[in-house]
């Protein structure tokens, strides 16, 4: 078959029926547009998806690939790898806005469906500072500390100095367990009570500590840690 006729076909196709109608290589191969000798854009597509490993098939094995692995499949150099890892941060992007504007911060569940895809992907631990309005509308997040495979320092002073610069009446502090578990280490509990005690005397209430694992979370407030 002429590789030129058959990188065309899901153009066609979507000029035809519209992006419903294409499989899931079809729809990367609109975003490759072209292939290589002996394999065309389709046939690139399927080898990027197979990156995926089971349950993260698909397009969610494309978001956990990095650029070296797409850049061993012939027919991905550079600059198409770094268009795929756009591609699967574009989504994520687009899967956040559309749940942040009626994000219900009093439900540890929702704010933990929220974020879970951003931070249980991370390979160290992460912590984040959601700084609230009276309303409960979020004012910033923020990234307080990055940590290596088994550890993120996040020094109260920190989380303190950041939340009254963004004038939070309220916060919300949130970490991954890059191990995907989420249940909380004893320098996770100690934290937590240092930073609620601390958020007391300044009167910026901590309304949660949520700690997120492979879909799977801890909240402080839920255990009744925080009462």
């Amino acid at each position: 078959m002429n590789n030129n006729r058959s990188e065309e076909m899901p153009y066609e196709r979507f000029e035809k029926l519209g992006p419903s109608s294409l499989t899931d290589p079809e729809l990367l191969a609109i975003i490759l547009r072209t292939g290589t000798k002996g394999s065309d854009a389709v046939d690139i597509s399927k080898k990027v998806l197979e990156l995926g490993k089971y349950p993260r098939c698909g397009f969610l094995g494309l978001y956990d690939a990095d650029i070296k692995q797409l850049e061993k499949i012939p027919g991905i150099g550079r600059v198409k790898a770094i268009k795929l890892k756009c591609l699967a941060e574009i989504a994520l992007r687009m899967h956040e806005s559309r749940y942040r504007e009626g994000l219900n911060v009093k439900s540890a569940l929702t704010v933990a469906d929220y974020y879970m895809e951003r931070l249980r992907h991370n390979k160290a631990e992460c912590v984040m500072l959601l700084s609230l309005d009276n309303k409960g509308r979020i004012l910033r997040e923020s990234i307080i500390s990055k940590g290596s495979v088994n550890r993120s320092m996040a020094p109260v002073r920190s989380i303190l100095l950041e939340a009254l610069s963004a004038e939070a009446v309220n916060i919300i502090l949130l970490h991954n367990h890059p191990s995907g578990d989420p249940s909380p280490s004893s320098d996770d509990r100690a934290l937590t009570a240092k930073l609620h005690e601390s958020c007391r005397m300044i009167e910026i209430p901590l309304l949660d500590h949520i700690i997120i694992g492979d879909n799977k979370y801890y909240s402080f407030k839920e255990s009744g840690e925080l009462n």
